[in-house]
């Protein structure tokens, strides 16, 4: 039972600052710069070479990468701030609605209806103009800096409140599973203008390119897999800093940290608010790749499965989350394909056995058997502090 009850605790200190270091880093950033280079290769094969990725392939693998951004902000907050949060599936749809909006918008007359300033379901609404904050966005530096911004400033104004009343534990991830059903709520009401349950879909082009192209296929695959590695070296730098020590400090003993005068509640915040640019981002790669965005991806159950992907791979490593979601993706698209029915069963039994027997992950697995994580100590959470003294 105190492995269910840890999932809302802190990881031990042992657990991050021994699985997360420079040889990991650089392994990880040539794995994925192999994996970049590669596939778009095997793409360019003939059709009947073995080793032949098609379009499906290549932006299946892209949607992959999404998800493993997305897994990379939520074991940000989750492996080495603590902080369990259920909601950032919210910061995923608000992403890729700001980047749908700006697609919408490149579709300009050659919709259904052909209006060249009304998306498709605001005509059929009998929308008269453009909503106020539907302005900006057939511009793609707007777009791309609402992407960032959005979800950014929702993270703000919800973690201001929630650290500054001192809300943690499983009070915390209650409040943001309630924050996404709500978002989730309120999409699916046409009146919101996002295209109510249908969402937002039939996307034309990206930057005048045909968004059915091949070559875009490839190149989208190629920004998602850079994106990511962007953003993990960005973590990682983050986690090496004093910021990131003080990250570790708050997570294994928070009321002696702030005991100790460390600015708690705005390391938390900043950090919160980060992964939530970061999760923005995935969602605004994901969409292009899928062609549609609707109010489903606001669904709580998205963000379970978010943190079940890291469970797995291993939180406090960062790459175990990527491997997670990699890893749990790809199995989610052979079951479903092969015995849909069993999927959420082989799912939760994978969960609950990795919690029991792998409490440290797949990641814990290949690379920490040589030493047990222990439990956190009084001189572990000291030594921690110490070092982000000034």
């Amino acid at each position: 039972m105190s492995h269910l009850t840890g999932l809302f605790k802190g990881t031990p200190s042992l657990h991050g600052p021994r699985l997360l270091g420079r040889r990991s880093t650089l392994l990880f950033s040539l794995i994925l710069l192999a994996a970049i280079i590669v596939i778009p290769i095997c793409h360019a094969l003939p059709p009947d070479h073995p080793f032949y990725l098609g379009t499906y392939s290549i932006t299946l693998i892209g949607k992959y990468l999404t998800y493993a951004i997305l897994a990379l902000s939520v074991d940000l907050v989750w492996g080495y701030l603590g902080i369990l949060s259920l909601g950032h599936a919210a910061f995923f749809a608000l992403g890729g609605y700001v980047m749908g909006m700006y697609l919408m918008r490149q579709i300009g007359d050659r919709g259904v209806y052909g209006n060249p300033d009304l998306p498709d379901f605001m005509v059929f609404l009998n929308w008269e103009s453009l909503p106020w904050y539907w302005w900006g966005f057939d511009a793609f530096p707007f777009a791309l800096m609402m992407v960032l911004l959005v979800p950014g400033t929702l993270a703000f104004v919800f973690g201001w409140f929630a650290f500054r009343s001192r809300v943690n534990g499983v009070y915390l991830s209650i409040i943001t599973q309630a924050m996404t059903y709500a978002l989730l709520l309120a999409f699916y009401r046409n009146e919101m203008g996002f295209g109510g349950n249908n969402g937002l879909t039939d996307f034309k082009d990206i930057l005048g390119f045909s968004l059915r192209s091949d070559s875009v296929r490839v190149g989208l695959f190629i920004i998602s897999g850079l994106s990511l590695l962007a953003c993990y070296l960005l973590c990682a730098s983050l986690l090496t800093s004093r910021l990131g020590k003080l990250a570790v400090a708050i997570r294994d003993a928070e009321d002696r940290t702030r005991f100790l005068g460390y600015p708690v509640d705005r390391a938390k915040l900043a950090i919160f608010t980060l992964s939530a640019m970061i999760a923005g981002l995935a969602g605004a790669l994901y969409v292009p790749q899928v062609g549609i965005i609707n109010p489903g991806e606001f669904a709580p159950l998205n963000s379970i499965e978010a943190v079940v992907w890291v469970a797995i791979g291993g939180r406090g490593t960062l790459y175990g989350a990527v491997i997670g979601a990699l890893g749990v993706n790809a199995a989610k698209t052979w079951f479903t394909g092969a015995y849909p029915e069993a999927w959420l069963f082989a799912l939760g039994a994978l969960f609950v056995v990795v919690t029991l027997l792998l409490p440290r992950g797949i990641a814990g697995l290949l690379f920490g058997r040589k030493k047990k994580a222990e439990p956190v100590r009084e001189n572990d959470t000291a030594a921690t502090t110490a070092q982000v003294r000034p």
